[in-house]
């Protein structure tokens, strides 16, 4: 395992160490199975890793809590180490804790379920949410990682870039919904219409029955954060749609007017 190789994905000139990165794709991979198990020859398949070197990677993570088993020894899942440095991630990010009031504001503002998300590659990630005040709410957790094609919050940063330079992955958008753009013609069309509009509308591409309203903090050029309100179709009107985009408009001005640089605090990139 000390052996070494160039990722691809890294700096010219950059070696990558192969034990590291397979470390880091195998955490990846299990968090993105969430409550789906795996098995060995599973991942060593998905990883392209021989099953022996696998198994020792595992063994050392398991005995790191980095990596659970389940009592039969065959089940591999994410560990709870990986919960500590997720949480030490936002309670360090100076803008996370910033925005959190804002945040709050909206939410006793509109009663509707709001988040804050950064761009991750063609990814967006949530950093913060704060639940609907009804009964009939959306369901999101902190940590989500969600195509950025897929929903309002993405497309609000995606819109803050030229065409030419989307963070996109290659080949056909997957779909989530009926509603996604699977074709990048339409959502560049739907990018356009973004920028025009000041903010993005999600209506139902990432979850049946939810609308969403993104809008990026222009606090970074480009920016790379967001935050949006998401609200069941049941009871969207046109009312308290104006209303919804009203609030987040002025909650976006006030984060952007009022986060400075925290002195001392790194640059993050």
């Amino acid at each position: 395992m000390a052996d070494s190789g160039t990722d691809p994905g890294m700096g010219a000139g950059v070696r990558g160490v192969k034990s590291a990165l397979r470390t880091v794709a195998l955490l990846e991979l299990l968090a993105e199975r969430a409550d789906r198990p795996a098995r060995l020859d599973e991942l060593a398949e998905e990883l392209a890793v021989p099953r022996s070197s696998m198994y020792q990677l595992l063994r050392t993570l398991v005995d790191c809590g980095w990596v659970r088993t389940d009592t039969t020894g065959s089940l591999y899942g994410i560990g709870i180490r990986t919960l500590l440095t997720g949480t030490s991630y936002l309670d360090g990010d100076p803008r996370v804790r910033a925005i959190r009031p804002y945040l709050d504001e909206a939410s006793d503002a509109l009663g509707e379920t709001i988040h804050l998300a950064r761009l991750d590659g063609p990814h967006v990630v949530y950093l913060a949410t704060r639940e609907s005040h009804e009964y009939l709410r959306t369901i999101s957790r902190v940590g989500r990682r969600v195509p950025a094609h897929a929903g309002a919050l993405g497309k609000a940063l995606l819109a803050e870039r030229p065409d030419g330079e989307l963070p996109l992955a290659e080949g056909a958008l997957p779909a989530f919904t009926e509603g996604t753009h699977t074709d990048r013609a339409a959502l560049l069309a739907d990018l356009e219409r973004v920028r025009e509009r000041g903010y993005a509308i999600d209506r139902e591409e990432t979850v049946t029955g939810i609308a969403g309203f993104g809008f990026a903090l222009r606090y970074d050029a480009p920016a790379v954060d967001a935050i949006s309100c998401s609200v069941p179709v049941a009871r969207l009107t046109d009312a308290h749609q104006d209303r919804v985009v009203a609030v987040m408009r002025e909650i976006q001005t006030k984060i952007e007017s009022q986060r400075a640089p925290v002195a001392g605090a790194p640059d993050w990139r």
